[in-house]
């Protein structure tokens, strides 16, 4: 099981994120990507997805033609965690 952040190593790890914010009401993180186009935001959820699989961790998500919502939580973790600042990471990267 994954262990959920808290004190100082949380924030420390939501320091290390650049634009990402706390979900209120919940024990999450979330971003929005704005894009040229669909296909655009298209292949940049294609790049995350591709990522996610790997690290088995998944985003939850939405998408409007050229913008992308995305919520990190680690569901067992019961919060964030480590896995969720690391795909936040990989996600900023792909952007």
């Amino acid at each position: 099981m994954t262990d959920k952040l808290t004190g100082q190593a949380r924030s420390a790890a939501l320091a290390s994120l650049s634009g990402w914010t706390e979900v209120p009401g919940r024990d999450a993180i979330q971003k929005s990507f704005k894009f040229a186009d669909f296909n655009q935001a298209w292949g940049f959820m294609t790049r995350v997805a591709l990522a996610a699989e790997k690290a088995d961790h998944h985003p939850e998500w939405s998408n409007v033609y050229n913008r992308v919502e995305i919520v990190l939580s680690t569901h067992d973790a019961g919060g964030l965690s480590e896995k969720d600042i690391a795909l936040a990471k990989v996600i900023d990267s792909a952007a």
